[in-house]
């Protein structure tokens, strides 16, 4: 069983901003399932499916960015108590949450590392006790850096945006699937690869970081 977790804070007035990317990953993944978000418990809205041939639990906690840790803890154990199988973090989690440190639309897979000052993630740190679990860094940084990021991040996107946020989407949800069907460091290679400023192709192979 792989849980596949989304950042995010709820509520309308943050759903289409920077902050929420991986609440809008989770859903677009939840579309492509014929699922929805929506059942409540440990303090999140999830839903189940299948990616491939593996079962997996989407799920968007309602804590709050800062809190999210609570939220993957109790799903964690959730899954734990009715599994047969012990749920390793290492082996069955997956986080997607918005990077300020990656430029707009860039995708990273991660299979560890720390807060990098995110706090969604430093609540998760918090809560697991280790760093060992796989995260799908969605970049969020605009050509030129904000004065204010925490400000920018809970700002709306504007609608020239909205087909660039519409395409970082799938990519992420894309990652998301290659980590599930064909492993972790087959998704680095795909994904952890700069743009070719002058062209389509990537200019450097994925390394682990």
């Amino acid at each position: 069983m792989r849980l596949i977790v989304g950042l995010g804070n709820p509520g309308i007035e943050y759903q289409f901003t920077p902050h929420n990317m991986g609440f809008l990953t989770v859903d677009r993944l939840a579309d492509e399932m014929g699922a929805q978000v929506s059942n409540r418990r440990c303090r999140s809205l999830t839903a189940s499916g299948k990616i491939g041939d593996q079962q997996v639990v989407l799920a968007k906690p309602e804590t709050f960015m800062n809190l999210s840790g609570l939220a993957v803890a109790e799903l964690i154990k959730r899954i734990g108590e009715n599994s047969d199988a012990e749920f390793d973090p290492k082996r069955d989690l997956i986080i997607i949450h918005d990077e300020l440190d990656l430029p707009q639309g860039r995708i990273q897979v991660r299979e560890r590392g720390g807060s990098a000052g995110h706090n969604g993630i430093r609540s998760i740190l918090g809560a697991l006790g280790t760093e060992e679990w796989v995260r799908v860094r969605v970049g969020i940084a605009p050509e030129h850096k904000p004065a204010d990021g925490a400000r920018f991040v809970l700002t709306p996107f504007r609608k020239g945006e909205l087909v660039m946020v519409d395409e970082t989407i799938e990519r992420a949800a894309d990652a998301v699937k290659a980590i599930v069907t064909d492993g972790v460091q087959a998704a680095m290679n795909r994904f952890n690869r700069r743009p070719d400023p002058n062209g389509d192709k990537p200019t450097d192979a994925a390394r682990p970081e």
